[in-house]
């Protein structure tokens, strides 16, 4: 469908053209990516994005050159992105790596909520608990044992201690507010 010259194409139609060519998008990306999962994000988001600029576009036969310039920003954005994440879990890695393990003495002063609580989280996230904080694995053997990265391992942790975070300052309350030490929340008659 030509447009006279001067005049842009409707939005709809750029879109359209956008669409039927999704395949081809999808996989230009998962080529340069390696994952299709990764790919269809970046495909997902480039195309909320294009809906805004669509009407910018001159014609449709343009449109999808304009859109293989979109994904490859879109590439170079994922991969300053991914960059950052990598850099920063292999640093949250060496931290929790180098982290002491508290002495006997404050485990025992500690909340005894946290055990009975940490058994409500996913699967995951307590095991990733449990490895971790009681076995007293490193991040990277629990990392390996469940069959993940070490990057992974550690976020799981960080995800695994926000949630415990979260159920102990519903349970609770001011006591997990106050760091859970000296706890009298585990005397109350509701208690477990």
């Amino acid at each position: 469908m030509g447009t006279d010259e001067g005049v842009l194409p409707r939005t709809a139609d750029v879109m359209s053209t956008l669409v039927e060519n999704r395949r081809a998008f999808l996989h230009f990306l998962e080529r340069r990516v390696g994952n299709r999962t990764v790919a269809e994000d970046i495909l997902q988001d480039a195309f909320a994005r294009g809906m805004a600029r669509a009407g910018s576009v001159r014609d449709e036969a343009s449109a999808t050159a304009w859109f293989y310039r979109t994904l490859r920003n879109a590439l170079i954005d994922h991969s300053r992105r991914s960059g950052v994440s990598e850099r920063a879990l292999a640093q949250m890695a060496v931290e929790l790596e180098e982290a002491q393990p508290p002495d006997a003495e404050l485990q025992d002063t500690v909340c005894k909520c946290i055990g009975r609580l940490a058994g409500t989280l996913k699967p995951e996230y307590a095991a990733a608990l449990r490895r971790v904080e009681v076995d007293g694995l490193s991040v990277q053997a629990f990392a390996a044992e469940a069959g993940i990265t070490a990057n992974n391992g550690s976020v799981r942790l960080f995800r695994a201690r926000a949630a415990l975070e979260k159920q102990l300052r519903a349970s609770c309350g001011t006591c997990a507010s106050h760091g859970c030490m000296d706890c009298t929340c585990g005397e109350s008659p509701g208690a477990r």
